[in-house]
């Protein structure tokens, strides 16, 4: 029988870089969600590597980023997102982020994806983050 499945946002998130990225991953049966939780002292030089993927919905819960549009050919496109709004990233966009911390030193995102990450694994895995230079970011 299905259930819902209720989370905290700030609750239960996993380390995938000491002092700089937690996160965790929830899968459903068409949308996978991310908990993204950037902290200045580390995460604030973490290179970003651009990647694309099914539609998905961010949502920009604490601080702020930047999101970059990138298009072959073409030059970057800068989207800036502040804490309480939201962007709607068309499927197959190739994108990256770049974060702008609060005075608490954190930036946080909630993104939701259609269809599921393939990444994303089971909650007991080190979730994956697509930074630059690293396979994943266990």
């Amino acid at each position: 029988m299905p259930k819902c499945r209720i989370f905290g946002i700030d609750d239960g998130l996993k380390q995938v870089v000491a002092d700089g990225l937690y996160m965790k991953t929830m899968i459903g049966q068409t949308i996978s969600v991310a908990v993204i939780k950037f902290v200045e002292a580390a995460g604030r030089g973490l290179p970003a590597k651009a990647h694309d993927h099914g539609e998905e919905a961010s949502l920009q819960v604490r601080g702020a980023c930047s999101i970059f549009e990138v298009h072959a050919g073409g030059p970057e496109i800068e989207r800036p997102m502040n804490a309480g709004e939201a962007m709607i990233i068309p499927a197959g966009l190739s994108h990256y982020g770049v974060n702008r911390f609060e005075g608490a030193g954190v930036s946080m995102r909630l993104n939701v994806v259609t269809p599921p990450r393939a990444e994303y694994g089971s909650g007991d895995e080190t979730p994956y983050y697509p930074l630059a230079d690293r396979e994943n970011a266990s």
